[in-house]
This record gives C-alpha cells, sequence and structure tokens, in this order.
C-alpha cells in the first residue's frame, strides 16, 4: 500500500454499500481510471452527513479520497448524476440493479477498464432518459461480454467451425458458442436455442447502439433472449444472480 498516492481524484459509479463500524458506510466503487476498488465515508449514517446522499448506488459521481492505512477515505463527493428516474421507478431500479450487479460481480479491485465504465454510464442514462429497457440492457450484456473476454460465437458451430444455417441450433455455455445439429451428440449439456433468438442475438453483436434498435423483437422472444442471456451469464459466473428474481417480482406486479 506504500506505492499509493496519498490522495485520489475519482469519478466513480457507486456499486454499492454496507454498515461500516458505528456511524461510517464502506462503498464499493468502480472507476472510470482504476476500476473497482472500495473506501470508507466517515460518518455517512448520521443525520447531518453532507456526503451520504452523493453516494447511493448507481449513482455518478466525482470524488476526491485519501489514502488510509487499508482502505481509501472519501473526503469530499460531488454527484454527477444521480439517474433520479431510476429510483423512482422499481422497475427501473430492477434493470439498474441488475447492471450494477453484473459490473460488480465480474470486475476485480484495481483492475481499470474505462470501456466498461463508459458501458455502464451509457446504460443507466438510456433507462433514465426512458429508452426501451430490454434493449437498453441486451445491448449492455453483449458489449459486457466483448469486454471480458466472453463474447459468444454464434455465426458458426464452435465444433466443426461449419457456418450456422437458419434454423435452431443449439448452444454450449462449456465451449462459448453455438453447436449446429450435427455435432451437438458430442457435446455435453447442449441448450437449444430457437433461429430467431440466434438471429436477434447476432443482431445485437454486430450492431451500434443505433443499428440494435432497428430490431422489433416480439414479446415471446424477447422473453427467451433475456433467459438465454441470463443463464450464459449465471454460467460464467458459477453463481446465481441476484437481481433478476427482483427485476420479474416487480414486473408481475
Amino acid at each position: 500500500m506504500s506505492d499509493r498516492p496519498r490522495s485520489l481524484r475519482a469519478e466513480a459509479l457507486v456499486l454499492r454499500h454496507r454498515d461500516w463500524g458505528e456511524a461510517d458506510r464502506l462503498l464499493t466503487l468502480y472507476t472510470r481510471r482504476r476500476g473497482k476498488l472500495r473506501a470508507i465515508v466517515k460518518g455517512a449514517r448520521k443525520l447531518r452527513s453532507r456526503k451520504a446522499g452523493h453516494l447511493e448506488p448507481f449513482t455518478h459521481v466525482a470524488l476526491l479520497m485519501a489514502a488510509g492505512h487499508d482502505l481509501w477515505i472519501v473526503t469530499q463527493a460531488e454527484t454527477i448524476s444521480a439517474y433520479l428516474m431510476l429510483r423512482d421507478d422499481l422497475v427501473l431500479t430492477g434493470y439498474a440493479a441488475y447492471l450494477i450487479e453484473l459490473v460488480d460481480r465480474f470486475t476485480y479491485e484495481d483492475e481499470a477498464n474505462p470501456s466498461i465504465f463508459n458501458l455502464c454510464i451509457q446504460t443507466l442514462k438510456r433507462l433514465n432518459d426512458g429508452q426501451d429497457a430490454f434493449m437498453a440492457i441486451r445491448y449492455f450484456e453483449m458489449r459486457l461480454l466483448d469486454q471480458l473476454g466472453y463474447r459468444p460465437e454464434l455465426t458458426q458451430c464452435v465444433n466443426c467451425r461449419a457456418e450456422i444455417q437458419a434454423e435452431d441450433q443449439f448452444f454450449s455455455a462449456l465451449q462459448g458458442g453455438v453447436i449446429c445439429p450435427k455435432c451437438v451428440s458430442s457435446v455435453v449439456s447442449p441448450q437449444p436455442i430457437g433461429v430467431d433468438v440466434l438471429r436477434y442475438l447476432r443482431h445485437f453483436q454486430r450492431s451500434n447502439y443505433r443499428e440494435a434498435l432497428r430490431a422489433r423483437i416480439p414479446a415471446a422472444v424477447q422473453t427467451e433472449i433475456e433467459s438465454f442471456m441470463q443463464g450464459y451469464l449465471t454460467y460464467l459466473l458459477e453463481r446465481r444472480l441476484n437481481s433478476p428474481n427482483f427485476l420479474r417480482d416487480v414486473r408481475d406486479r
């Protein structure tokens, strides 16, 4: 820890917080230049704390921090964007929580990736501005997989390398891509994937955001795509995500 600077200015996204000690709060942050890090906010749980309101989950903030013995200590905090619409709508809160959980689970401390940071901020803004949440989140998932090195192979069979045809196929999470019907018998635990689901996933994969929005995806196919993406992400994480259950509950109300 001795080679750290004594102070740090950081643009950050608040991922989560928890109580720390008698009156403090421990933050998990995702920063533009330093990746994920943890920091203490002294006195954040006191009624007169001026910093607490700036440091709620999925708030985009500018921070000044001092180096503590083991953790950074937040000395100044200014909100860049609070994304207020995400807090007023439980469904949007659920989508934001899902985004935050993915970033928290997939990233490690002190591993910077400005592209992931920018992707998070762009997606939260799209949700806050009332853009189609399904499209914004699916685009986020696909770009996040790209940045993490988990881009699924959707254009050719990962087993025989044959080009995928316009018919129902199979997917192997273990091998990270589509399996053609000819090879499926040689693969462990293949998952069926419908031709429409595959077509739209490929559209998300090869398109920029504006192009992705042109797709008109039937509701039933949207449900299949969401289930597929969450299943693949859960496999990569080797643990269940918490936020999808909350999101399903609030959408069903």
